[in-house]
């Protein structure tokens, strides 16, 4: 059975936490492949809310084993909270899996981010001070510490004077701070490593084997393709590959491994932080956009810049991608709208693009080429058949169909799993039950479905 992925199409927030989690149901394997705790997914099931940062959405259904992938950065500290969250949720941990190779943030690196963002004044890039990317910047030079470093006191505290004699250097003489101590660290780490050590394995061998066996393993994204460290909208990025080639790289599967490439993205477009943003509206749209939608970031709770979907990029990301089906979320955010705006091309010095710009100055300095398409002006969160969407939604997405050049798969009208249309059924859960994480064996979808 080829794998699955699941990945944001846009700036991330695209509501990967719920297709993620609908999905799980039929998985066996759910797999994190990139980022760190500066992303989060937020999953509603009944009455529950959960918001995830470092651990896969899957971790929600007792029959998955979750993975955190390679490519991963994690903060052991944060990650050990979230888990002991869970637990007091009755969510159980025992079957997450740590790859060995997984490079983890240290107190430095938090230090560093912070301080590096203050001296870049009006010039930051707007990132969450997770440490993720001097973590990464670690991994690049040789210098980071992967999980399996904590099974060794050795090498660990080894590594640790190394290391921290450069990054003492830098904190004491670039920005005036005090030095860390090597072995205040090193007994925090061990610490964790105490509870960690059982986690931590060889996950790449796992995946295959696991594949080998025909067992359905999803692997999931953080942040989104427009957030992507070579194809995103440098330097307003993160400091890892949400997009497909970052699956390869952060689990080490290889791209036969994969059958299925879902791209998930708004019915409208948000993005976080910094950076160019052509169908941002800073009107009544714009706020009407970010209250209906609760547009706040689930790991830092930044207000996000919204404006209209944007088809230019959605175009790029399939085919950066390869996506083989769409996921769209949040439709039920436009039912007031009398009109709704898609933006087709971007206007820059008298010419028109249809393709993503090959220059940034194009992109940051373009002016938005709109179509319009009528709204429906009805509450659609309760309808779970595409029969009965209004004719004007069911419009808008063919017209994003059209557009794309992927079929939609999914549309969410709402953040409750049971708020779903589905446009294909095999991949429909087995159970839509709200309020529980056991699945219903029993429950096959529809004929027609």
């Amino acid at each position: 059975m080829p794998g699955t992925v699941v990945l944001g199409a846009q700036w991330g927030d695209e509501g990967k936490g719920k297709i993620t989690d609908l999905l799980s149901d039929r998985m066996d394997f759910v797999v994190r492949y990139a980022g760190g705790n500066n992303a989060g997914h937020t999953i509603v099931c009944g009455e529950d809310e959960f918001k995830l940062h470092l651990m896969p959405s899957g971790i929600l259904y007792p029959h998955i084993t979750t993975v955190i992938g390679n490519g991963v950065v994690i903060n052991p500290k944060v990650l050990l909270e979230e888990m002991e969250n869970l637990h007091k949720r009755g969510i159980s941990c025992e079957k997450l899996k740590i790859s060995c190779d997984a490079h983890m943030v240290m107190p430095y690196h938090l230090a560093l981010d912070q301080l590096g963002e203050v001296k870049l004044g009006t010039a930051k890039l707007g990132t969450t001070h997770r440490g993720i990317g001097p973590a990464y910047a670690d991994k690049a030079d040789r210098m980071g510490f992967r999980a399996q470093d904590l099974l060794d006191e050795k090498i660990f505290r080894e590594k640790l004077n190394v290391v921290l004699e450069r990054k003492n250097t830098i904190l004491t003489k670039a920005f005036g701070q005090e030095p860390f101590d090597p072995d205040e660290i090193a007994a925090e780490y061990l610490e964790y490593a105490k509870r960690l050590a059982r986690h931590i394995e060889d996950t790449s061998l796992l995946i295959h084997r696991a594949l080998q066996d025909n067992r359905k393993v999803l692997f999931e994204g953080a942040q989104g393709t427009f957030l992507d460290i070579d194809h995103g909208t440098y330097p307003f990025v993160t400091s890892s590959s949400p997009t497909i080639g970052g699956v390869f790289t952060g689990t080490g599967v290889g791209p036969a491994r994969i059958g299925r490439i879902m791209g998930v993205a708004k019915a409208y477009t948000t993005r976080v932080g910094y950076g160019p943003f052509p169908t941002e509206l800073d009107d009544r749209y714009g706020e009407l956009l970010g209250e209906k939608g609760a547009e706040f970031g689930t790991t830092t709770g930044r207000k996000r810049r919204c404006g209209w979907l944007d088809v230019i990029l959605l175009r790029y990301a399939a085919r950066i991608n390869g996506l083989t089906s769409l996921a769209i979320t949040k439709l039920d955010v436009l039912s007031e709208f009398e009109k709704l705006k898609v933006c087709v091309g971007y206007s820059y010095k008298g010419k028109i693009y249809h393709e993503f710009p090959p220059h940034q100055t194009i992109f940051h300095k373009c002016k938005p080429e709109y179509i319009e398409l009528p709204g429906w002006q009805t509450d659609i969160r309760s309808i779970t058949s595409l029969e009965d969407l209004p004719s004007q939604a069911k419009r808008y997405v063919a017209f994003i169909e059209e557009s794309v050049g992927v079929p939609v798969e999914i549309v969410s009208v709402g953040p409750k799993r049971k708020e779903t249309i589905w446009f294909s059924g095999d991949m429909r859960p087995k159970s839509m039950e709200e309020g529980t994480f056991q699945c219903l064996e029993d429950f096959e979808p529809p004929n027609g479905l």
